[in-house]
C-alpha cells in the first residue's frame, strides 16, 4: 500500500469524502463534525490518500491544534478495502507523523453510532483512551473522544 500527500479538492477523492460526508451527518445531524474539502485544505491540516494497486483505498488529515497537539481527522477506507488493514496503515502513518513533528498528545473525535465501533476498536488497539472533549468540541451523548500520549514509547 502506498501512502502519499494529496489533495483533498481533488477528484479521485470527491465521491469517497462526499460519501464520508453524507454517512456521518446523516447518523450524526449536528453532531458531525468532518471536515469538507475546504476544511481539509486548509494550512493547519495535512491530507493523504492510500493506495492498494493503483485504487483508492482511504484517506485521512492531520490537524495541527497547536505546536504539541494534533487531531485525527476524516480517516475513512472505501468501502471495498474495510477489513483489509487500510484503516491501521492510515493511523499508523497519522500517529508516525505526530512523533516526527514532535506532538506530546494526538486526540481525536468520533460517533457513538454502531457504523463507529469498528474505527473505535481500532484506535483502542492502537493505544488511545479515552477522554473528554478537546479544542473547541463540546460533549454530546452522540460524540466520543479519545487521545494518544506521543511520549510514550512506542
Amino acid at each position: 500500500m502506498e501512502i502519499r500527500r494529496d489533495d483533498p479538492a481533488a477528484p479521485h477523492v470527491a465521491a469517497l469524502l462526499a460519501h464520508h460526508l453524507a454517512e456521518l451527518r446523516g447518523h450524526m445531524a449536528d453532531f458531525a463534525f468532518a471536515l469538507d474539502a475546504g476544511g481539509l485544505s486548509r494550512p493547519d491540516v495535512t491530507f493523504w490518500t492510500a493506495w492498494r494497486d493503483g485504487t483508492l483505498a482511504g484517506f485521512v488529515a492531520l490537524k495541527q491544534l497547536d505546536p504539541c497537539h494534533g487531531e485525527v481527522k476524516s480517516m475513512r477506507a472505501t468501502s471495498a478495502m474495510r477489513g483489509t488493514g487500510v484503516g491501521r496503515a492510515l493511523l499508523g502513518h497519522v500517529v508516525a507523523e505526530a512523533r516526527r513533528r514532535g506532538y506530546h498528545r494526538l486526540s481525536l473525535e468520533t460517533g457513538t453510532a454502531a457504523l463507529h465501533a469498528p474505527a473505535v476498536a481500532l484506535y483502542r488497539s492502537a493505544g488511545f483512551i479515552d477522554t473528554g472533549p478537546f479544542a473547541d468540541y463540546r460533549p454530546s451523548p452522540h460524540n466520543q473522544f479519545f487521545a494518544l500520549d506521543l511520549r510514550a514509547e512506542p
